[in-house]
């Protein structure tokens, strides 16, 4: 396994891939199944504009560029699952199949990118994520999405459970509390990873795409 220790090792393209988690409508629009139940899903909407960025970054430097995508239905749904808090008025939130497990507008996977499919807060729990990253030879992610403080959090923590190197994002995740988006970052900063920008990762790319370009 290789030793990363600084931010530039751990956003080298050669080893590193970009997680996108749950920018989808339910947890992202004014319309979705988060702001309709009281949310406050402006920062998780600013966050966006940011997060594209540094995925088309991504892509030109190499990077590889995995999304996740929460859908629920009655082949996935259990008694401890459907009675949490999030859901007690009504079971609306990502359902299988409606406009809400939909990307939020911006958010488009190319063809040759991969989508995984989770059920749980966790993207690496019942799903092929960690297979998918161990084919790439990915040592290292950079975690991004919604909701910072749920499963963004638990994506992370689990890939830091399966020896990832783990970078979140600051400026590209967010929650619908600015206190429970904070706290998670120092939970990071102190037991799993580093927490870096936007900027700070594209930084340590500086020069990468002209070097891919000529094929350096």
């Amino acid at each position: 396994m290789l030793v990363l220790k600084t931010l530039k090792e751990r956003c080298d393209p050669r080893w590193s891939a970009l997680l996108v988690v749950d920018v989808q409508n339910d947890f992202v629009s004014s319309k979705g199944s988060a702001a309709k139940r009281g949310e406050d899903v402006g920062a998780a909407q600013a966050m966006v504009p940011k997060l594209i960025r540094l995925i088309e970054e991504a892509g030109r430097v190499g990077l590889t560029v995995v999304y996740v995508r929460t859908t629920h239905s009655e082949w996935t749904d259990t008694p401890s699952w459907i009675y949490r808090k999030s859901q007690q008025s009504a079971l609306d939130t990502c359902r299988e199949g409606t406009w809400g497990t939909e990307f939020y507008q911006g958010i488009s996977p190319l063809p040759s990118e991969r989508v995984v499919i989770k059920h749980r807060y966790s993207a690496f729990i019942n799903t092929d994520l960690n297979t998918v990253l161990k084919a790439k030879g990915i040592e290292s992610v950079l975690v991004t999405g919604v909701a910072t403080n749920v499963c963004v959090e638990t994506t992370a923590r689990d890939a830091y459970m399966y020896d990832y190197y783990v970078t979140m994002v600051e400026d590209g995740a967010a929650a619908y509390d600015p206190k429970l988006h904070e706290s998670t970052l120092e939970n990071m900063r102190r037991h799993f990873g580093l927490v870096a920008t936007s900027e700070e990762i594209m930084e340590t790319w500086k020069g990468l795409a002209q070097r891919k370009a000529a094929g350096l």
